[in-house]
């Protein structure tokens, strides 16, 4: 693949970015996956943000007042226009928001907005939400990255051509060959030094590479694999850094598995992988170790948890404890894991993992699938183990709800490993009742206490945001999120 400017000097007005594939809707309301995310954090403005600890600021709302647990009255920051010139109003709020979950859009998001009763633009910078019942995620569910505000009468192709108020704007999309922004010169917010962004869609890793070392692209963000960034230090045109990232991957594990049933077995699964031996050798150290969901220094995450340090004598022992002595071959029973083939470092993963199972008497086979069918069997729990990744979604404590309430059982949530357990929903319940964040946080706590005894998936590591950049892209700062928000700070060397 020949990118755009290949080959000549680069345009001192444009910073090229290289992506792994399409956003699938620029539609705020619509995409879920990561692409269509972080294009959406550039071009749409949401009405609070989230901060370093994971808690919300002011944004598009400057304040917003909460007169009872199921009421919040938000008010508007006033100036601000859309990329068409029309002013933001709360007009504009209350159609996102209805346009959300009332079947304007069909939308995957719509359930994060199931508690909304009705939203009233009671004056042009009011807009007030009234909820069905208290949720103490509906903020969380108004940041960035979750929905942005468009303009009122959005409807179902407003995807052709969004129009926010964000720091750039909308001039085009190619499916699965680039996306074209440029700088809003009316925006609010400080505005960018860099003019325009090209995202150019390049799906193979080594083209990526191949491109950063040409110069004909200017920076990668998380899109390189481990042995790649590794080849590239040394290369002297190309500059990468590293920082601490909120990526989480992690083995799911369904409980409906006659085997993995049985929580010493769960335990010992744990406890029979050396998950620093493989950041050591296959992610070469860009990752630390999980022992949760929820990133370091979140306001919800506990400390206190019991942890599953490598430890093959011990998962031995519990096996034999649960009745699965070894057989002639020294097999004690048969598991399959299944991941997909989008991901190198998860196949070599996956190949360790069945080594280190194999060690303690447990056989299991590696399937590997194309991303469509791998979680289509995800989705209706046809597997026995699979390895994924959070990206965005473990930002929030709602990821307990979503991945382990009962009330999150496919199709209605993802708690694709049928794990049920009354203490956590009652837990959840009561979090979701109250707004009281010391409660909300003691809830939480004991809600991971119970999901690390349980092990229904066994947290392996964080992945480091990595952005490997030509030296004309400078002042580069990424958030622990790894989304493209550094590209509004950044500078063009001339």
């Amino acid at each position: 693949m020949l990118l755009v400017g290949c080959g000549s000097k680069p345009d001192p007005n444009t910073a090229v970015v290289l992506i792994e594939s399409s956003p699938t809707s620029l539609d705020t309301r619509i995409g879920v996956d990561v692409q269509s995310e972080r294009l959406d954090m550039l071009i749409f403005d949401s009405l609070v943000k989230r901060d370093e600890h994971y808690e919300v600021q002011p944004w598009l709302a400057t304040s917003w007042d909460l007169p009872d647990s199921v009421t919040y009255v938000f008010h508007l920051r006033s100036g601000v226009r859309f990329h068409n010139g029309k002013p933001l109003t709360s007009a504009d709020v209350k159609w996102s928001i209805d346009s959300a979950h009332n079947g304007t859009v069909i939308t995957a998001k719509s359930g994060s907005y199931i508690q909304v009763d009705h939203v009233d633009a009671s004056d042009p910078l009011t807009c007030v939400v009234h909820l069905k019942k208290p949720d103490p995620f509906l903020l969380w569910n108004l940041s960035d990255g979750a929905l942005g505000i468009v303009p009122a009468g959005s409807g179902k192709d407003f995807w052709r051509h969004p129009i926010g108020t964000g720091a750039y704007k909308f001039v085009s999309q190619q499916q699965d060959k680039d996306v074209i922004l440029e700088r809003n010169e009316e925006s609010w917010q400080t505005k960018p030094s860099i003019p325009r962004l090209h995202f150019i869609v390049v799906p193979d890793d080594t083209t990526r590479a191949l491109e950063l070392q040409k110069g004909s692209a200017d920076v990668a963000i998380n899109a390189l694999e481990p042995d790649t960034v590794h080849a590239l230090r040394t290369n002297p045109r190309l500059e990468i850094q590293t920082t601490p990232g909120t990526i989480v991957n992690y083995i799911n594990l369904n409980l409906s598995d006659p085997y993995l049933h049985d929580v010493r077995v769960r335990q010992a699964v744990a406890m029979a992988i050396n998950r620093q031996l493989i950041l050591d050798t296959i992610w070469r150290g860009q990752a630390r170790l999980a022992d949760d969901l929820l990133p370091p220094g979140h306001w919800a995450r506990a400390d206190d948890i019991v942890h599953y340090p490598y430890d093959p004598a011990r998962a031995n022992a519990l096996l034999d404890a649960a009745g699965y002595p070894r057989g002639p071959n020294g097999v004690r029973f048969y598991l399959q894991m299944k991941i997909s083939n989008t991901s190198n470092p998860t196949r070599l993963m996956a190949l360790v993992v069945q080594q280190e199972l194999r060690a303690v008497g447990i056989a299991m086979d590696v399937r590997i699938y194309e991303f469509g069918t791998f979680f289509a069997d995800v989705t209706k729990g046809a597997f026995g183990m699979y390895a994924l990744r959070w990206i965005g979604g473990n930002e929030s404590p709602d990821i307990f709800r979503l991945a382990y309430a009962t009330a999150s059982l496919p199709p209605h949530g993802a708690n694709r490993g049928h794990y049920v357990n009354p203490e956590l929903d009652q837990l959840m319940a009561d979090a979701a009742a109250t707004t009281d964040r010391n409660q909300d946080r003691a809830d939480y706590v004991k809600v991971q206490q119970i999901v690390a005894r349980d092990v229904p998936t066994i947290p392996l590591w964080y992945q480091d945001n990595v952005v490997v950049h030509t030296r004309r892209l400078q002042n580069i700062q990424v958030s622990a999120s790894g989304s493209y928000d550094f590209l509004k700070t950044a500078t063009l060397a001339h």
